[in-house]
């Protein structure tokens, strides 16, 4: 095997991505789906439609469709809870190591 023919060989993804500025806006992504993910699954076990959580948000349908899309990674504390609130859910929110 000629070692120099592929030098990332062993690397890790996440040094790649570091290398390549990438590591934090692709962490921020992930994080978008997960919580859209889970945003809709309370959706439909509440059987709620966006229009009918976007009244209880206090906030637009568009708005709530920009929660919603997973490439939109433009979140606020204030969104989040106020999704949190009107699932009748609470908002975690904590630094890991």
């Amino acid at each position: 095997m000629n070692t120099d023919a592929n030098i990332h060989l062993g690397s890790n993804f996440d040094d790649f991505l570091a290398e390549e500025a990438l590591l934090e806006e692709s962490t921020a992504m992930a994080i978008k789906r997960v919580i859209a993910w889970q945003i809709e699954q309370e959706m439909k076990s509440q059987k709620l439609t966006k229009t009918v959580l976007a009244a209880k948000m206090h906030t637009s349908r568009a708005a709530l469709n920009r929660l919603l899309d997973e490439t939109d990674t433009s979140l606020t504390l204030t969104t989040l809870s106020s999704v949190a609130n009107a699932l009748g859910k609470s908002l975690r929110i904590e630094l890991a190591g």
